[in-house]
């Protein structure tokens, strides 16, 4: 387990030239520091301006971005694991026509589930970047820098998640999937954009 190896350890395991872990594994770990980060500015002492009400919207971000967090977190060897199986199923005997089906077979089922796991960091950092929004306009001023690194990171897992998936989607023959998951993506990205032009705005001083 990736989470539970120290942090050299994770390093030298993506620098290693075994294919896991990968781009989605790296993917579900900028999403998991970059909330993490953001849920430690909502529990800061000190809020925007002090008022109780900023107190009650940080607590509540920092609920979701709690649960969010974790499971990018598992993500990380999720998607590990994902793509192993994708490796298991290519490596699959195909010396006889029924050998072959059930190899195409595994490959599909395989490739399906190395394309969840990226979707899911999608998600989980679209909805985390909601809560951005949220930390960036009640949080403290000082850690408006943190707040910065947090929506750099969850940009970048928005954006190698969808590489991941769409490699995977490459290989897919239900072209009913590939379509929906596509959109899926795409709506996944466009909230995320939407979410990080708010936040932003308010890092900048340029909403109240």
């Amino acid at each position: 387990m990736l989470v539970e190896k120290s942090l050299l350890e994770v390093l030298e395991a993506f620098a290693s030239s075994d294919p896991t872990p990968g781009g989605g594994s790296a993917a579900a770990l900028a999403a998991a520091t970059g909330l993490s980060l953001l849920r430690m500015v909502a529990a800061l002492p000190r809020t925007r301006t002090g008022s109780d009400e900023e107190r009650r919207a940080l607590t509540e971000a920092a609920t979701i971005l709690t649960k969010s967090a974790r499971a990018t977190t598992d993500a990380i060897d999720q998607d590990a694991a994902a793509y192993q199986a994708v490796v298991a199923a290519y490596k699959l005997p195909k010396t006889s026509d029924e050998l072959k089906q059930a190899r195409n077979a595994a490959i599909q089922r395989a490739l399906g589930g190395a394309t969840e796991a990226p979707l899911a960091v999608m998600r989980l950092s679209a909805e985390g970047l909601d809560s951005a929004v949220v930390v960036a306009s009640n949080g403290h001023r000082a850690a408006a820098s943190d707040v910065g690194v947090a929506l750099a990171l969850l940009r970048a897992a928005i954006e190698g998640a969808a590489l991941n998936v769409e490699a995977n989607l490459g290989g897919m023959t239900d072209q009913g999937y590939v379509a929906r998951t596509r959109s899926d993506a795409t709506a996944w990205r466009d909230r995320a954009a939407r979410a990080i032009e708010g936040a932003t705005a308010y890092l900048a001083g340029g909403a109240d």
